[in-house]
């Protein structure tokens, strides 16, 4: 570790450490050269002598350089002193996100997309400058003091084309995207997919997917669905869809660069129940299938990793405390208080020798130092219990002997204060000025009924069952179709239940009716429009109607319209067509012609004069029909019929007629 006031090339004045990362560690200092506030970067002891390390470092530092962006950590300089490799950022007074989500449990809504589009801005400027950040997550990301929101930490982000491959995982593996666990494959969207995964813990208060080793994490992230964060929170839709496309396993169905994600989240603001985030068809499970040998060597590099991910996602690893013992610059009383105390130390050890010697073969008997005094030094242990804490102390002290309460718990058999047990069992024999320690009671346990808080507001239950004396609550959300959304529906424990005050009580609180989009049936035969409802949770009423534009068989309409938000379980009408209705061939015998076009053509029929013949009726009357009135016949169909030549019938008559004829039949 660098000491404080140690200079770096004259200029940078190292004030204290405030931050350790896996490659580097962190310090405060000033800039005398520009009077400022600045944060220095120092590569750890153990990878300066790498060189690999050292080009990765310095690689950083010329990206990180380029970038200039009120949501990013700016970095001003890069330099070596001595050996260190150092690069100079922005200091930003303020806490990682981290550190706020533990501290608040877990944001709100508003609060993780205002927070989520000034990170996001960040990295879509580092993403248009051909720079993968890599190790997005809550520890990297700053809140100062004035709500400004910054990425830092390119720790292991370089300059890249549109896509790189790595020899190795990066990143922290509770953030690590499914292609970066699988092959070390990472572009703009695997930082996309740590976004979404940082968005989930902001808020949900934790991470999706944990275990107890790096392999055990990076397989759930590469095989296992994100339980949706509604089932742990009450979460507007349009959030939940955001952060269920951003984790998408495969690159291709998430989001495709940051402005798109950041477009959707200033939407949410505006519509947080709209369903406006367009899914990939084929969007989830899992990304790709393990082999048995490529699970192996994952665990095997892990094995013989030397440098061990630690799972409590501080990503610390074991650190030194000095870059150099033998460099007097960085501490320059460093030798000469080493010195001084391993001479101190030595000492120690030769006379600790001697005693031991000098105890084994009686060289340090004192007078009286037989057997019958060392039977005075040992006593036996009295019983305490039963007794007061005070009571007890009295007792132990007039035999030689100290207590220590270690714990405290209820008790149905000894009042509160008493000693209900004690670690030493009362008759053992023991050397005088040994601590006895005893567990006091805290007397019968308390038990109250838990409240009714039924169609109370959620803060308005906890308030209630705080005012009751339970000191634990927490909160479960569940669909329902009778409370509405936002009340308490009942408790766990049920309401009216007697438990200890200290038992935690879990509100439940309700989401409301579970939500459908109901989806477009026109143009779908019937049984593909229940298929389709019934995929959506809904169900259908079908009707039937005639229709002269829509073909039989298929729906014509329904209600509610295809995109609208109803029920779960809601029935979706719609009306399937009958094709064209059949009309009653009207009577048109007894009329002359021009009455019958007309009658026929009013229900859509079309008149055909077949001819004329002799009839005592007048001349040019309608004398004969097919099909006959009353018959249906279909809309467009053609109605024949004759026309009286009158009872003076010639030539020249049929003639004319027959012309009629013709003239009917256009």
């Amino acid at each position: 570790m660098i000491r404080s006031g140690v200079r770096l090339n004259n200029r940078y004045e190292i004030l204290e450490r405030i931050g350790r990362g896996g490659m580097a560690d962190v310090y405060r200092a000033t800039d005398h050269k520009l009077n400022r506030p600045v944060a220095v970067k120092v590569l750890k002891k153990e990878f300066r002598e790498d060189e690999s390390f050292v080009q990765k470092f310095r690689s950083e530092a010329r990206a990180a350089a380029g970038l200039m962006h009120p949501n990013v950590v700016n970095v001003y300089d890069v330099g070596t002193y001595k050996g260190l490799w150092y690069m100079v950022m922005e200091l930003v007074d303020g806490i990682t996100l981290k550190e706020y989500i533990n501290k608040k449990g877990r944001l709100s809504w508003k609060e993780a997309i205002s927070v989520s589009i000034q990170v996001c801005s960040g990295i879509q400027a580092a993403h248009q400058k051909n720079i993968i950040h890599r190790d997005i997550k809550p520890q990297n990301i700053i809140i100062s003091k004035d709500g400004k929101v910054k990425v830092t930490d390119f720790g292991i982000a370089r300059a890249t084309t549109a896509q790189t491959t790595t020899t190795s995982m990066m990143g922290s593996v509770h953030y690590t995207a499914p292609e970066q666990a699988r092959r070390g494959f990472s572009d703009t969207r695997s930082d996309i997919y740590s976004m979404g995964i940082t968005m989930y813990e902001m808020v949900t208060g934790h991470v999706p997917f944990d275990g107890d080793s790096v392999v055990t994490v990076a397989l759930k992230h590469i095989r296992e669905d994100i339980v949706p964060p509604s089932e742990h929170v009450r979460l507007p839709y349009s959030l939940e869809q955001i952060i269920l496309k951003a984790t998408q396993k495969n690159p291709d169905y998430r989001y495709q660069d940051m402005d798109e994600m950041i477009l959707d989240l200033k939407h949410s603001l505006l519509d947080p129940n709209g369903g406006f985030v367009k899914m990939a068809a084929g969007a989830g499970g899992a990304y790709d299938i393990l082999s048995t040998q490529e699970i192996r060597k994952m665990e095997e590099d892990e094995r013989q990793s030397t440098q061990t991910m630690n799972l409590s996602d501080t990503d610390d690893l074991p650190y030194d405390d000095a870059y150099d013992d033998n460099d007097d610059d960085l501490d320059p009383g460093t030798k000469k208080v080493n010195k001084v105390l391993l001479g101190v130390i030595i000492a120690i050890i030769v006379a600790l020798a001697i005693f031991a010697i000098g105890s084994a073969t009686g060289l340090f008997k004192f007078a009286g130092g037989d057997k019958k005094a060392e039977k005075s030094d040992t006593v036996e242990v009295p019983n305490v219990v039963g007794k007061t804490e005070a009571e007890a102390t009295e007792v132990l002290k007039k035999e030689g002997l100290k207590i220590k309460v270690v714990s405290e718990e209820d008790s149905d058999k000894y009042e509160k204060g008493v000693v209900m047990k004690q670690k030493t069992s009362a008759g053992t024999k023991v050397p005088k000025g040994t601590t006895i320690q005893v567990i006091l009671s805290t007397g019968k346990v308390e038990e109250i009924t838990i409240p009714d808080v039924a169609g109370l507001s959620e803060d308005e239950a906890k308030q209630k069952l705080k005012e009751a004396g339970f000191k634990k609550t927490d909160s479960e959300y569940k669909y329902s179709t009778t409370t509405p959304e936002g009340d308490c529906m009942g408790t766990d424990p049920e309401i009216g239940t007697k438990v200890p005050a200290d038992t935690t009580i879990t509100v439940i609180v309700s989401k409301g009716t579970e939500s459908a989009v109901v989806p477009s049936l026109v143009g779908l035969t019937a049984q593909e429009a229940e298929s389709k409802l019934a995929s959506a949770g809904l169900t259908g009423a079908r009707t039937d109607s005639y229709s002269d534009t829509v073909p039989e068989g298929q729906v014509m309409s329904q209600n509610p319209y295809a995109g609208t938000k109803v029920e779960s379980g809601s029935t979706v009408s719609y009306v399937v067509s009958k094709g064209q209705q059949d009309v009653q061939v009207p009577q048109i015998t007894g009329g002359n012609e021009t009455q019958a076009v007309a009658a026929l053509k009013a229900l859509g029929l079309k008149g055909a004069c077949m001819g004329v013949m002799p009839s005592k009726e007048p001349k040019g009357t309608v004398i004969n029909q097919s099909p006959a009135a009353g018959q249906t016949a279909s809309p467009g169909s053609t109605v024949t019929y004759y026309l009286s030549a009158g009872s003076d019938q010639s030539e020249d008559s049929d003639d004319q007629g027959d012309n009629a004829a013709g003239a009917g039949g256009q």
